[in-house]
């Protein structure tokens, strides 16, 4: 049995060929906007670059920004709100209104997941890396955007597999900074080429 969508992805892909009718007018300011937010990954945004036709290059980022999971999605909306996005768009002003009915109880739960804004801490990366097996270059690859040869080198210098494992998570969390959440990595992690098992990283969304 497929697994329910969360209430901010139900509400984007809703509305998705609407959306992507009203910003195929400028396709790539919509893409640098929400790579400014950090909503696509290094390869994400290449790929959406490619796309010559813009309401195909639309359709490519929202998909893309969707399937990243509820906290990519959250910052979709917040950047479909966002002043510069409304004064391009005008049409864009439903948005606003998209989810001012009274709160569900999976609402209110997705809206803790999307608020869970703490950075990750080294103890929450230990207990990553030891659920994290064999695919770990392969997930610091595709999932985190580290560079192979960065990989190579967290090799090289440790023999044990979970130091290598915390170290490579430690870097991604050092140069992604101030978007280094707990959220974000699980949106990272739970992606369906390499997702690991929720019961190892769900714990990554509980809020204090």
């Amino acid at each position: 049995m497929a697994e329910e969508p969360v209430p901010v992805i139900q509400l984007l892909r809703s509305h998705k060929a609407r959306l992507v009718e009203i910003m195929s007018g400028d396709a790539d300011l919509v893409l640098q906007h929400a790579d400014s937010r950090f909503l696509l990954s290094h390869r994400g945004y290449q790929q959406v670059k490619a796309c010559r036709v813009p309401s195909e290059k639309v359709t490519e980022l929202l998909d893309h920004i969707i399937q990243r999971g509820p906290e990519a999605a959250h910052g979709l909306l917040q950047l479909l709100r966002d002043e510069v996005l409304q004064e391009a768009f005008p049409m864009l002003r439903f948005v606003k209104d998209l989810d001012k009915a009274p709160d569900s109880q999976e609402t209110i739960s997705a809206k803790k997941i999307c608020n869970s804004s703490s950075l990750v801490k080294e103890k929450q990366l230990m207990v990553v890396a030891r659920a994290i097996g064999r695919t770990w270059k392969e997930i610091g690859r595709l999932a985190l955007d580290i560079p192979s040869v960065k990989l190579e080198q967290i090799e090289e210098d440790h023999s044990l597999h979970v130091e290598r494992v915390f170290a490579m998570l430690r870097y991604w969390r050092d140069c992604r900074r101030g978007g280094a959440t707990a959220a974000h990595l699980h949106s990272l992690l739970c992606q369906e080429d390499w997702a690991l098992p929720p019961e190892s990283i769900d714990f990554l969304l509980q809020t204090d």
